[in-house]
Order: C-alpha cells, then structure tokens, then sequence
C-alpha cells in the first residue's frame, strides 16, 4: 500500500509520523519551508530534500550517508518501527523522492506511504490544517542502506552497450529530446543514449492522484521493456525518477525501485 488516501490519513492521524516533502523546481521561486511554516498537515514534520543529502558533491540533493541518514531521521523523531506518510504540495510529486530515500535506507517499504493527491487534495477537501511546529524527542533511528537500488553514472555508461537494464527517463518529451533547454545552467539538453521517455505527468491525474493500475499498467506497456525486472529510472535530478518508481512498483510486485540517483544533472553536466 504505497498509496494512501486522505480519508485514510486523517482517521490515523495520530497513529502514523507524518512527513512533509514538499521541493520546488528551479525558477518556481517557491519554498518549500517558507510554505510548511505557514500551513501543512498538523503534527507533519518539514523534511528538506536539498539540506538532507550528501553536502561533498555539486550535484542536486543526491542521497547521503549511512550514518548522515540516521541522524537526520533520529532529529526528526523518527523510530524503526514508525509507520510513515509522506506527502508534498509540489508539481513533481517530490513526496516519492522522500519515498524512495525511507526505503532505500532499509525502513519496512509496508509502512511508507505517499498521500495520494498531496497537500492540494487534502486542502480541497478542507481537512485540518496547521501552523504550528511540533517538537519531537530524539530517538536512535538505525538504517540498513540497499545500494543495489542506485545506479552510478559508469554503471549507466556500460549498460548503453551491454543493454542489462532499461533506462527509463521521467523528464518531459520536449527535455529528453533536447528541445527545451535544461533549467541548470551547467547542464546541456538532450538525454542517455538508448533510454527510453515517459513523463511522469502521464502517469498523475488532474488532481494530483495517480492514475489507476490499469493506466498505469498500459503506459508501460507500450514502452516494450526487455525484462520486466531490470528496469532503472531517471530523470532531471532525482526527483520524479522516484515517481515513476513508485508508479512501477505498484503494477510489479517483483519490482525492486531503482533509479540513477545522478540523473541528467550529472550524465549531461557541461
């Protein structure tokens, strides 16, 4: 159940740790932070994709250390044995990113969860709000890193000769194509060679829900991947790489979430 629905958060509010994701593309001149502060889901903790990753590289918000990991996660008053919503009030669904990370740290996959429909959907329906920041305890969160769920850039070099993997880009067609410039300055247009596209706005509704399985199954479909299990996504920076995971991952069991954490900003950097 990676997917949850508002009702079904707000009849547990009190029994699940609630995180609030929420990141903003380049030139959107939004903050996350500034927009928690003011409103969120009352006891949701602010999680900040970019202050919350490995500080040694210039790439965007890649993933951190083990350790790093588990001090972020204990300040957050988060334990083991939590059961987890995360939800944002971006336009790229960043809540999979935070997603991603739980699970690629070794937190149960069947007690993360993403709001399906977000923040948006939960305002719409006029639930409860808040202002206020909580503050948690310190706890001694202990992580179990897979890194078998990351490809690095040499990996992806390798793999556009051997083809072991299908190499699935969430970017928009017009970015993938190299019609539309890349919004980083240091990164050229264009995509990895023999990957394949499917936005990841195809996958989501209107109202910010993720289509059914059914849709979802068919999109992929259509994509004719090689092996139903290898399959790795990617993106601009890591963000909707995961949304497209998270998608995948519902309509294959056996799928075990994979994406090139480096993404476009590194394999296309100038």
């Amino acid at each position: 159940m990676s997917l949850i629905s508002t009702d079904w958060l707000e009849k547990n509010l009190s029994n699940v740790k609630i995180i609030d994701g929420s990141w903003h593309m380049l030139g959107t001149k939004r903050s996350g932070r500034k927009e928690f502060n003011k409103e969120h889901i009352p006891s949701a903790i602010y999680f900040d994709i970019d202050e919350n990753c490995n500080k040694s590289t210039d790439l965007p918000h890649m993933l951190t250390d083990i350790s790093s990991w588990e001090n972020i996660l204990s300040s957050m008053g988060i334990s083991n044995e939590d059961e987890i919503v995360i939800y944002d009030n971006s336009d790229v669904l960043s809540a999979c990113r935070v997603w991603f990370n739980l699970i690629y740290f070794g937190h149960d996959k069947k007690k993360v969860h993403v709001l399906d429909g977000g923040f948006k959907k939960w305002k719409k329906e006029k639930r409860t709000t808040s202002s206020s920041n909580e503050i948690f305890q310190k706890t001694n969160y202990k992580a179990n890193e897979n890194s078998e769920m990351v490809k690095s850039k040499d990996q992806i070099e390798q793999n556009i000769i051997k083809k072991n993997f299908d190499l699935v880009d969430a970017r928009s067609k017009d970015r993938f194509d190299g019609i539309a410039p890349d919004p980083r300055k240091n990164v050229r247009s264009g995509s990895i060679p023999n990957s394949i596209c499917l936005p990841f706005k195809m996958l989501i509704n209107d109202d910010c829900t993720f289509k059914s399985k059914s849709e979802i199954s068919s999109l992929f479909k259509d994509l004719s991947i090689n092996n139903p299990i290898n399959v790795v996504f990617s993106c601009g920076s890591g963000i909707t790489a995961c949304v497209l995971a998270l998608a995948y991952s519902r309509v294959n069991n056996k799928y075990l979430p994979v994406i090139y954490d480096g993404s476009w900003a590194e394999y296309g950097k100038i």
